[in-house]
């Protein structure tokens, strides 16, 4: 004789997790995690670094931004487990000391930003965009800077921005 559940149990199975370690800005981090947890939300939920932004959560936008070993991803499309011993950049990690990377800097000399929410991505972006070379013009920036959007319309002044720190302007 088979014996039925009752109404008030409930069968659930915890969800897969997973420990991943990741240096982020420098600093060596261990976070068991559900595997189904993006980056973006690591960042900001378990590690405390509100300053990758969530935007539109579906890659289309910029807003989270970040270095991965040097190369520009969005972190809301990308899984916190496939990234064991890889190395995260945020907007938090680019300053030195109380010394703003260049790119900061070009976007407050620039005033290349309204209400800011963009401009961490941006700015990570930006960096990735020098890094890879891809400065040689204002259309040549504004092709490789085109997966960051920004609502207020900062776009001339973000790739002014981008010029100067890549040192063309």
């Amino acid at each position: 004789m088979a014996v039925a559940a009752t109404s008030t149990e409930v069968l659930t199975e915890a969800p897969p997790t997973s420990r991943v370690t990741l240096s982020v800005n420098g600093d060596r981090h261990t976070a068991l995690v559900d595997n189904r947890t993006s980056l973006l939300d690591l960042l900001r939920e378990h590690l405390g670094l509100p300053g990758t932004k969530k935007g539109c959560d579906a890659g289309a936008c910029g807003a989270c931004t970040v270095l991965i070993d040097g190369r520009r991803v969005n972190a809301c499309l990308t899984l916190a487990v496939r990234l064991d011993g890889a190395k995260v950049t945020t907007i938090e990690g680019l300053a030195d000391g109380d010394r703003l990377h260049p790119l900061q800097q070009a976007f407050i000399d620039q005033d290349a930003f309204q209400c800011g929410y963009c401009t961490p991505g941006q700015i990570m972006s930006g960096v990735g965009c020098i890094k890879e070379g891809h400065t040689g013009s204002a259309a040549e920036i504004r092709e490789w800077m085109s997966g960051n959007i920004c609502r207020c319309g900062c776009y001339t002044k973000i790739v002014l921005a981008v010029e100067q720190a890549a040192g063309r302007k």
